[in-house]
Parts: structure tokens; C-alpha cells; sequence
């Protein structure tokens, strides 16, 4: 089940444990994030392999408009994790919403 801009921010402000992925380009995650871990869509096996060991932890992975974010959760549910969310309209909704922390 995906996620929406809202529902992260508020796990984000409860301090809920999950894992957090930006699948931008370095350039992009230098410009704006909100603190996920950079493993760009051409590198999400790197991904897949570093976080073996929480696959079955929840994931939220973001991208800019919620496009590669989308493959890339496609690509960790075909690895076996099974509890991979897409943050939907991904940073451009959330800079609608809430605006360059």
C-alpha cells in the first residue's frame, strides 16, 4: 500500500521506526530531501542488497513526482520485500504541502 505526503509527515513527526529511500539522482537529493538514504533508481540493487536484513521492516521510497520511486518498490517486491511503500506525488507534493524544510 502506498503512502501519501500526509501519512509520511505524520509517522515522520510521531517518530515511527521505518526506512526511508530517495531513488533521485545525487544532484536532486543535494537540491532538497527529507533525510532518506540515497541510493539512486539505477543503483537500487545496491539497495536491495545493503538492506537484506530488513525485508520485512517497512520502506517508504521517494522520488520527485512518485514515477521511479514506484519501479523501485516494484523492484524490492520482486527481491522479496514485502513491505515497500511509494511516497505518491513524491517531492513535488510534498513541497506543495509543506514547503523546503
Amino acid at each position: 500500500m502506498d503512502i501519501t505526503v500526509q501519512e509520511l509527515k505524520e509517522k515522520m513527526d510521531k517518530g515511527e521506526k521505518f526506512i526511508l529511500i530517495d531513488v533521485r539522482e545525487p544532484h536532486e537529493h543535494e537540491e532538497f530531501n527529507i533525510g532518506g538514504s540515497l541510493y539512486p533508481l539505477g543503483n537500487i540493487i545496491n539497495a536491495i542488497v545493503e538492506l537484506e536484513d530488513h525485508k520485512d521492516e517497512e520502506i517508504v521510497v521517494y522520488c520527485r513526482s512518485g514515477r521511479r520511486s514506484d519501479t523501485a518498490k516494484q523492484f524490492m517486491q520482486q527481491a522479496g520485500y514485502q513491505n515497500v511503500r511509494n511516497l505518491l506525488g513524491g517531492m513535488l507534493d510534498w513541497q506543495e504541502a509543506f514547503g523546503r524544510w
